[in-house]
């Protein structure tokens, strides 16, 4: 069946005109959006939220693309799940009042077609525009005209910690974990109980709700753990060599590809051969990018801080100083650097048709090639830059950098040549008979003193110019409004991450963007 263009009346009913007045003291965003509905879901904006579904008019009843995602807007203003959603279409007048939908006796929808919408918008990247929409009613306070809105802004950068919704689990128990959904979907395939597939695949250990107690050792004594490591590992094995004689068809399919493939995954990065004998122990050290939960395969190990760790995700986001409207967001893995979104960001800031003016960035941002990039369009890089650190011995600050003509000279007045992105370092010889050597190096004799030369030396020489002066200072607090920007989604969205995979928590970031920025243009015009 077709699709049906969603038009709500513009004329204010008396019961809307009374909810309205209830809406003016608390939740005044339910107000804004019965206002401005027709401004945000515009005929351009509706066909390109139709244009996610296949116009053979084939399958089920459809509901109107934009009531579906203003109810999404709803819902994450509210934060109800989506069966709590599907029910307050029904039972709360202020729903009914955005939807245009008063007095009606039914749902707007089920809560499988509110799923299939989510899925849609994020398959065909519909939750950018978006946020994209939102983010030009903030930056504009009367009258929508996007062709007059200013192109070059004041952009800054940030990030903050966002726990995945995974559980965090040690190895042994990650390890049972897995094994027992491997269990789980090989007892659907053959209808078998639990506990049979357990006992003939040679895995007993899964009987006992817990792994660790099924295997009853001292987990403080270290030969103790050690041998519990290796029976657990052996007993998976056995598991693999039962489904390989049983299952050797459904091995490759899903949906037991899937559940095998994440526990081969975590025995690969947590195990090793023992190499004092025929076991396996716990690998020294830790797996690069290793797993850490079961149920969300992208959450990582990662850290905001040396004192802050950080165990899921981090949300990075773009914001607009002057108008305090989010531009664009990333979700990353915790392990991945800051630098590794920016790319990302500027991507969807450059879809906007915007440029940068002025680029204030956090200082883990700066490794990005993006940031070269963003300079070279001609903005202004604002940082606060590294401070030069070498315990009591001279720091970089120490030394004489002469960009011009590329040279570096030492506080003995010793010079050598530079190259950006280049470590120099001064004769030996020299370095062996200079006085200052004891303030300058702690390196054994026959070794000179070491200096790095950054890529963007010419920039970073700048920014620290600027941090010792008052001005300068003054210019770098101006990124005040992201860290705002940042706490109040943080207070959104929660500590918690509402979703698993990265894909789908920035989808939950970019509709709280989207809730601030309407929140932003319902303060503005209030």
């Amino acid at each position: 069946m077709p699709l049906v263009r969603w038009k709500p009346a513009k004329d204010v009913s008396r019961q809307e005109a009374f909810i309205l007045k209830r809406c003016q003291k608390k939740r005044k965003l339910f107000a804004f959006l019965r206002e401005n509905r027709a401004r945000l879901f515009d005929d351009t904006f509706q066909a390109e939220l139709e244009g996610m579904y296949r116009d053979t008019g084939a399958g089920k009843e459809p509901v109107c693309p934009a009531l579906m995602a203003m109810a999404l807007i709803l819902q994450g203003y509210l934060r109800v799940s989506d069966a709590d959603a599907v029910e307050l279409t029904v039972v709360d007048l202020r729903w009914q009042m955005v939807l245009g939908r008063l007095g009606e006796k039914t749902t707007a929808f089920s809560q499988g077609a509110l799923f299939d919408f989510r899925e849609r918008l994020i398959k065909h990247d519909v939750d950018r525009r978006l946020l994209e929409k939102t983010a030009d009613l903030a930056r504009c306070t009367k009258g929508f005209d996007r062709a007059k809105l200013p192109k070059t802004l004041r952009i800054a950068i940030d990030s903050s910690p966002l726990e995945g919704a995974g559980r965090v689990e040690d190895t042994i128990n990650l390890i049972g974990h897995a094994a027992r959904n491997v269990v789980r979907c090989i007892a659907r395939l053959l209808d078998m109980e639990f506990e049979s597939v357990c006992r003939e695949a040679g895995i007993p250990i899964l009987r006992e709700k817990s792994v660790k107690k099924a295997l009853d050792r001292d987990w403080s004594d270290q030969e103790e753990k050690a041998e519990a490591v290796d029976v657990l590992a052996r007993q998976v094995l056995a598991l693999e060599r039962w489904i390989e004689r049983n299952l050797a068809d459904e091995v490759g399919r899903p949906p037991l590809e899937r559940t095998l493939s994440v526990l081969r995954e975590i025995m690969s990065q947590d195990l090793e051969p023992d190499p004092d004998g025929a076991g396996t122990r716990i690998r020294e050290g830790v797996a690069k990018d290793r797993r850490i939960s079961v149920e969300d395969g992208d959450m990582r190990h990662g850290r905001k801080s040396k004192s802050k760790r950080i165990d899921g995700y981090k949300r990075h986001i773009a914001t607009d100083l002057d108008s305090c409207a989010i531009l664009a967001c990333s979700v990353t893995p915790a392990n991945q650097p800051e630098h590794e979104a920016l790319p990302e960001l500027k991507a969807d800031v450059d879809a906007q048709d915007i440029c940068f003016g002025e680029a204030h960035f956090d200082r883990g941002y700066m490794a990005s090639p993006a940031v070269a990039e963003i300079a070279g369009e001609g903005a202004e890089i604002l940082c606060k830059p590294w401070k030069a650190r070498n315990g009591e011995f001279f720091t970089k600050d120490d030394f004489k950098l002469d960009l011009r003509s590329k040279t570096i000279m030492c506080p003995a007045a010793h010079k050598q040549p530079i190259e950006f992105g280049q470590t120099v370092e001064f004769p030996p010889e020299l370095c062996d008979a200079c006085p200052f050597r004891h303030w300058c190096t702690p390196a054994a004799f026959g070794h000179g003193r070491t200096v790095h030369i950054a890529e963007d030396e010419r920039l970073q020489k700048r920014l620290r110019k600027m941090a010792k002066t008052k001005s300068g200072r003054e210019r770098f607090r101006e990124r005040v409004p992201v860290e705002h920007r940042l706490a109040h989604i943080a207070q959104r969205q929660g500590r918690k991450a509402r979703y698993r995979d990265t894909r789908k928590n920035l989808y939950d970031l970019r509709r709280a963007a989207a809730i601030q920025n309407l929140e932003i243009t319902q303060r503005k015009a209030a």
